[in-house]
């Protein structure tokens, strides 16, 4: 599908408005989209419980199974999604992020006879079920695929949103929530999804080896060797205002050369053309 906004709705998608929201976005936001699984049996099932105000809950956008696209709040208003979270430095990520719930139940449970159960009873064949671990766990569990429209549509709106607004991280809720989130889970290509828009930035520039451009925004930055805050230091801390060749990404860091030196900076503290 060909994806537009338009006043800040998508073009062409239903809209049903929802109670649970709050007000615009302050100047320069939205800055991030953040990525979640709804947990429910289907997507209009979703959109009715986001729309209830007994959830005290919503989203910008849910996306179902086959691709379709439901709009729930304006892109300029903030969505109530994010819940208490915090993610390099900020907290309360629903001032400033997009919202994009994916139909999705999360978690299985393997019964006995090899039935792969959600938390609300329904099971799902095996060929649709993936082994693996969260990033935020140690031992292997079971999930639901996403589907392939699903993967499509969410990597295009997320692309077009790029585009329109100054997007600059795109998280999983597990991110901003470590510990109380385990969405979108491992069977979302997240960081494929990071990669992708970075590559497609470096494609629209014509450049083979800077993928992208970005500036420091924080007053001083400490450049490293690898993407942990326990890593070396590369150089000094870069000052507001340095500007970086972006070549890489990985969950929440970008890798960069500086002056003829290559290492990792937080991603949140570097903003991006």
């Amino acid at each position: 599908m060909t994806i537009s906004i338009k006043r800040h709705l998508l073009d062409g998608v239903p809209f049903r408005t929802t109670p649970n929201k709050g007000g615009k976005f302050a100047s320069g936001k939205p800055d991030a989209i953040i990525i979640h699984f709804t947990g429910g049996s289907s997507a209009e099932s979703s959109v009715s419980w986001l729309q209830n105000p007994q959830s005290s809950a919503s989203a910008h956008v849910v996306i179902g199974r086959d691709g379709s696209i439901v709009q729930l709040v304006p892109f300029d208003t903030i969505a109530w999604h994010a819940g208490r979270s915090g993610y390099g430095g900020r907290s309360g990520y629903n001032q400033f992020s997009i919202g994009i719930e994916l139909d999705n139940p999360g978690r299985l449970t393997r019964t006995e006879g090899g039935d792969y159960v959600a938390s609300f009873g329904r099971r799902y064949p095996p060929e649709q079920v993936i082994a693996a671990v969260h990033r935020n766990e140690q031992r292997e569990s079971f999930w639901l695929t996403y589907s392939e429209e699903q993967i499509d549509v969410t990597f295009e709106l997320c692309s077009v949103l790029a585009a329109q607004y100054p997007i600059r991280e795109i998280l999983g809720h597990e991110e901003i929530a470590p510990g109380r989130k385990i969405d979108p889970g491992p069977a979302f290509p997240l960081d494929r999804l990071r990669q992708r828009l970075i590559q497609r930035g470096r494609d629209e520039d014509g450049d083979d080896d800077a993928v992208a451009v970005g500036e420091v925004t924080a007053s001083k930055l400490n450049f490293r060797a690898a993407p942990d805050t326990g890593a070396a230091l590369v150089s000094a801390p870069l000052p507001k205002g340095t500007r970086v060749e972006i070549i890489g990404q990985r969950a929440g860091w970008y890798q960069a050369r500086v002056n003829g030196q290559t290492g990792w900076l937080s991603a949140p503290y570097v903003k991006t053309a």
